[in-house]
């Protein structure tokens, strides 16, 4: 049965509230996830939280039920609690129906199988968490293989990240790397490197992309560094008519990647 926990001062509001800084995520290898979009999706592809938190007037939801039911069947704990109290372990002022604290997950390269997908997406020191969740988002609507991360990114189980990404982030493999072992395990099979980069004349609709495909985009900022770009196999930008130079790192890797997925269509 879900016990219930109403005081601000229970010690274990406190550990589930820290979790929002990346010092306490990285000790207690957790993270959390709200609403019952994210956590229903995450159900679905077969990860549970240790503990869900709910509010009280949210127990007759059927959603909520299930959730309750999964966790529990699966030796996590359900914790009935108030809108207040879920305001404060999320840090918005209008809280999603229910919190849930997950276990961290990890995918290595070595997890990875290319051959499962015609489009893979590549971040490089990407910063913003905003940004991460979108391409989250538009690897799972493209059907990427997954999202690997090069460099000093933002952390993927960030609250404001995993919010971004609407559920994605339980359905798009992530894996983290430094750019030399990520561009020696790409080199071992089958794969071709596409730079997003506006130091090239070749358009992206006009190029031709093998499958597996991998995008690069770089940092928001500075954009990729020379030698990530000198080892791509192809470089390609995406017009600007107006007077802007370039796009968000997120909205042109969705554009890029809907290129891809047209030519792979046929």
């Amino acid at each position: 049965m879900p016990r219930e926990i109403t005081a601000y001062s229970n010690p274990l509001i406190k550990r589930v509230r820290d979790l929002r800084d990346k010092r306490h995520r990285r000790e207690a290898r957790q993270f959390l996830a709200e609403g019952l979009r994210i956590l229903t999706e995450a159900r679905e592809t077969g990860r549970l939280p240790a503990m869900l938190f709910y509010a009280a007037p949210s127990r007759l939801h059927p959603l909520v039920q299930a959730l309750v039911r999964d966790v529990e069947a699966a030796g996590g704990e359900a914790i009935e609690t108030t809108a207040d109290i879920l305001s404060k372990l999320s840090g918005k002022d209008n809280p999603q129906a229910v919190v849930g604290v997950f276990d961290e997950f990890e995918t290595s390269l070595a997890d990875l199988d290319r051959s499962r997908a015609g489009i893979w997406l590549v971040a490089e020191r990407l910063r913003d968490p905003g940004n991460l969740g979108t391409i989250l988002r538009t690897g799972d609507a493209v059907g990427a293989g997954g999202l690997i991360l090069v460099g000093e990114c933002v952390d993927p189980f960030s609250v404001e990240a995993v919010r971004a990404s609407m559920g994605a982030l339980f359905t798009v493999p992530v894996v983290r790397s430094d750019w030399q072992p990520f561009l020696h395990w790409l080199r071992g099979g089958p794969g071709q490197l596409v730079g997003l980069s506006l130091d090239t004349d070749i358009d992206y609709r006009s190029a031709t992309y093998a499958a597996p495909t991998f995008l690069l985009t770089g940092n928001e900022a500075q954009g990729m560094p020379e030698g990530y770009a000198a080892a791509c196999d192809l470089l390609v930008k995406i017009p600007m008519l107006g007077k802007a130079d370039s796009l968000n790192a997120a909205v042109a890797t969705a554009v890029m990647a809907y290129e891809v997925l047209a030519q792979q269509r046929g």
